[in-house]
């Protein structure tokens, strides 16, 4: 069963270059300035790192590092620096977990490892780093710094917390929460922390925008964790993936939590023995639409959003908060 789409009236057609428009010169501006902060006298180093930036993704990040300072202040180049050092120690991470992953296609693309092999994947991944620290290091940004450390660090937690709660399917909706809140909310909440605290130091308003970007990661994650039952169009990865994996997903735990002690022993024993039978993920897929589990999560998710929007409306209107919005709904209703 798919979940009718909650998209506004007006909304479908909003895509994320109309969002982009109120920082469009200084989304631009950034693609060049983030290629210099990566550029290298060593060949390979270059062609690699170019070829890094040259398969790159939507740049939310960089998005809600600008908006979020256009929101709270005049934006300049600590703004800019904020933004090039978030998407060089984010890359260094991606970079990283694909040789931890043994994944060989990043955004359909391959992968560096995949053609550069890992020991070379490895030294990128530590280059990019070091970036982004010599970038706040040189330039005295030590509390964006202090801010993006303690991301790469809750994201490392988050994955290892996943890690071992895999190996016992025993992953409850509280740890559940703990996980992605580490894994995916605090990078966005670091994002719009950053962007506030390139234009600003009032600590109340660097902390507000930290905590609306933390609530916009929470359902941002849940919605990829509903692509993988079907609940979108050119979704861009087949379902079941998350189960393959032993991931254990928002919409998972609660249908197992409602389920009689011998379905859920046998939605498990799937999981842990029969999780390459495709037969078996869709019946486990199967289990969570009929168990509500579908509902369940897009109920948590559209309420994150809306504290993410009530957050957002406490701050004076402005072209950056209407294209705040408009993202926020973007990545709860985006189709891939």
């Amino acid at each position: 069963m798919l979940i009718p789409s909650n998209t506004e009236p007006g909304l479908q057609m909003l895509n994320i270059d109309q969002i982009k428009i109120p920082v469009k010169s200084e989304m631009e501006e950034f693609e060049h300035k983030f290629l210099d902060s990566m550029r290298s006298s060593v060949p390979l180093l270059d062609k690699i790192t170019h070829y890094i930036v040259k398969r790159k993704g939507k740049q939310i990040r960089p998005l809600f590092v600008f908006l979020s300072a256009k929101l709270c202040g005049e934006m300049n180049e600590m703004t800019h620096r904020g933004a090039a050092l978030i998407e060089l120690l984010h890359t260094a991470t991606l970079v990283h977990d694909d040789i931890v992953d043994d994944s060989n296609i990043r955004r359909g693309f391959f992968s560096v490892n995949a053609l550069w092999k890992n020991k070379i994947a490895v030294l990128v991944g530590d280059y990019l780093l070091s970036r982004g620290l010599l970038l706040s290091v040189d330039n005295n940004d030590f509390h964006l710094l202090r801010i993006v450390s303690n991301a790469v660090r809750e994201m490392s937690e988050g994955e290892l917390l996943q890690i071992e709660k895999a190996r016992k399917l025993d992953i409850d909706e509280k740890i559940y929460f703990d996980i992605i809140r580490q894994k995916t909310a605090v990078l966005i909440a670091s994002c719009c922390s950053c962007g506030a605290a390139s234009v600003t130091e009032d600590k109340a308003v660097i902390e507000k925008m930290r905590h609306f970007g933390e609530l916009v990661g929470i359902a941002f994650q849940i919605k990829d964790d509903l692509f993988d039952y079907g609940t979108g169009e050119n979704i861009g990865k087949p379902t079941g993936i998350d189960i393959k994996e032993k991931k254990m997903t928002l919409p998972l735990i609660y249908a197992l939590s409602k389920a009689e002690y011998m379905k859920k022993r046998k939605i498990i024993n799937i999981i842990k023995n029969n999780n390459n039978d495709s037969v078996k993920v869709a019946e486990v897929i199967d289990f969570v639409t009929a168990s509500g589990g579908i509902e369940y999560a897009n109920q948590q998710m559209n309420a994150y959003k809306a504290r993410a929007l009530e957050l957002l409306a406490t701050f004076n209107a402005n072209e950056a908060r209407t294209s705040l919005e408009q993202l926020v709904k973007f990545t709860t209703e985006r189709k891939n």
